[in-house]
């Protein structure tokens, strides 16, 4: 499948996959929808300071790397867990630009190091930051009880349908602790009912530039 680096609105870059008009993030801002996602309503949503996050979806590796920047200015202690079935290739990976965009050149050693330590196995890539990207498809999870919050980050329902069915939400649900969060992008009323199902409390919250709404849900 022929797959492309575009520029979003924000000046950031994605990939676009053209056969099915999808991309990795926002066309409207990938580093915006990244912030306003999972650092705002999700990261921040954290009262604590040692956090476990499982991240749906690792590939382009800009939600873990905002992660560790925003984790290096509150000094948290992260565990992240990264799956994917495709991982991104490392010729896409040089043309991204989010190093610059983010002004963090200081950290560019760390986002190589994000893509190029090996899956599946758990790597320290700082003292207070571990990372273990896992090579697997989203319904062969089976985490019980292990994650504070999880970054619900797969491609759209539109492309993908079976990645936000009941099924795969019960296996959030289980991934989490009491009390754990799950963010994500999507708003679709079918999501929110599927994660209802499943035993989510579900509010739903200002979306990024370009949506109206995103989705929050809450393990009680």
């Amino acid at each position: 499948m022929k797959r492309e680096i575009i520029q979003t609105s924000d000046g950031s870059t994605t990939i676009h996959i053209p056969e099915w008009n999808e991309q990795y993030h926002s066309i409207h801002g990938a580093i915006q929808e990244a912030y306003h996602v999972y650092i705002k309503h999700g990261l921040e949503s954290k009262n604590t300071n040692q956090i476990s996050v499982l991240e749906i979806g690792f590939g382009t590796g800009l939600n873990s790397f905002v992660t560790f920047l925003e984790a290096q200015k509150k000094k948290l202690l992260i565990e992240y867990v990264g799956v994917d079935a495709y991982p991104v290739l490392q010729e896409e990976l040089e043309k991204l630009n989010y190093v610059a965009e983010l002004d963090a050149t200081h950290a560019a050693e760390i986002f190589k190091k994000l893509h190029l330590c090996s899956w599946d196995e758990k790597h320290q890539i700082t003292s207070d930051f571990s990372l273990l990207k896992r090579k697997q498809f989203f319904h062969e999870i089976d985490d019980e009880n292990k994650f504070d919050l999880i970054y619900f980050d797969a491609f759209g329902a539109r492309v993908q349908p079976e990645l936000w069915t009941e099924e795969i939400f019960k296996k959030m649900f289980l991934a989490l602790k009491p009390q754990g969060v799950l963010v994500t992008y999507a708003a679709k009323g079918s999501v929110r009912r599927a994660m209802q199902c499943v035993g989510f409390t579900v509010e739903r919250l200002p979306g990024p530039p370009g949506k109206r709404e995103m989705l929050r849900a809450v393990k009680v």
